[in-house]
C-alpha cells in the first residue's frame, strides 16, 4: 500500500509525465491533455486507483464485474478499453492509450495487456465471483450487425446500377468504400461480440 501512498503524493509534473511502470503493478494513462493521470496500481490490499481529486482501493474479491472492449477512436485505431465496477456501484475505466500532445494518442499496449492480466491474476487468487463480461452489450451488437446488413445491401444495389450503366469509376470507388467499412466497422463488430470469458481464458479479440 506504501507505494500507492508514494504514487498519489507525486506532484504535478511527475503525475503527467510518469510512464506506465506494468511490471511493478502499476499503470498509468491520461484521458485528457488537460486532466490529471489516471494511476493504478495492484496492491496486497486490492485494486488502488486515483483518477484526479478521487481514489480509492477496492478489495480484489469486492470488484463485481470487468467488461472488456475495442474501441477505436479517430485518433487511435488500436484502443482498448477495461470497464470495471465494484460493489457498490461505482466504475473505473482503463484504456490502452494515452494523451501525449494535441495531435498524438499514443498506445500503450503491452503495458495495458499485461496489467489488465495481471488483474485478473489477483482477483482469481482472491476467490473473487466478478462478472467478467467481453465485448459490446446485445442491443448495440445487433444494431451494428444491422447497419452493417442494410449498408451492404445498399453498396450491392448501387454496384450492380454502376456494371449495367458502365460507370466502372464509380463501381470502383464503391468497392472500395466497401472494402473500407468492411474494415473498420466490420473488425469493431466482430472483436466486440458479446461473450463471458473466465480468469483463466481472457478474450484474445479485446486485448492489444
Amino acid at each position: 500500500m506504501t507505494g500507492y501512498l508514494e504514487l498519489a503524493k507525486s506532484s504535478p509534473n511527475q503525475v503527467t509525465t510518469s510512464a506506465p511502470l506494468s511490471s511493478a503493478g502499476r499503470y498509468t494513462y491520461k484521458a485528457s491533455l488537460i486532466g490529471a493521470a489516471h494511476q493504478f496500481e495492484l496492491t496486497d490490499d486490492g485494486l488502488a486507483w486515483q483518477a484526479g481529486s478521487k481514489s480509492g482501493v477496492w478489495p480484489y474479491k469486492d470488484i463485481a464485474a470487468i467488461r472488456l472492449s475495442y474501441r477505436p477512436v479517430s485518433m487511435q485505431s488500436r484502443r482498448f478499453r477495461a470497464d470495471i465496477e465494484s460493489v457498490s456501484g461505482q466504475r473505473i475505466v482503463i484504456v490502452s492509450t494515452s494523451w501525449q500532445t494535441v495531435a498524438l494518442m499514443a498506445p500503450q499496449d503491452r503495458d495495458y495487456r499485461e496489467f489488465v492480466t495481471q488483474l485478473h491474476t489477483r482477483m482469481q487468487q482472491a476467490g473473487s465471483k466478478a462478472a467478467l463480461i467481453g465485448g459490446i452489450g446485445p442491443k448495440t451488437y445487433i444494431a451494428g450487425l444491422v447497419l452493417l446488413a442494410l449498408v451492404g445491401v445498399a453498396i450491392t444495389g448501387l454496384l450492380v446500377r454502376a456494371t449495367v450503366t458502365g460507370e466502372f469509376a464509380g463501381g470502383l470507388f464503391l468497392i472500395g468504400f466497401a472494402v473500407l467499412f468492411t474494415w473498420q466497422i466490420g473488425g469493431f463488430v466482430i472483436r466486440n461480440r458479446p461473450r463471458a470469458y473466465t480468469f483463466n481464458h481472457l478474450p484474445e479479440p479485446l486485448l492489444p
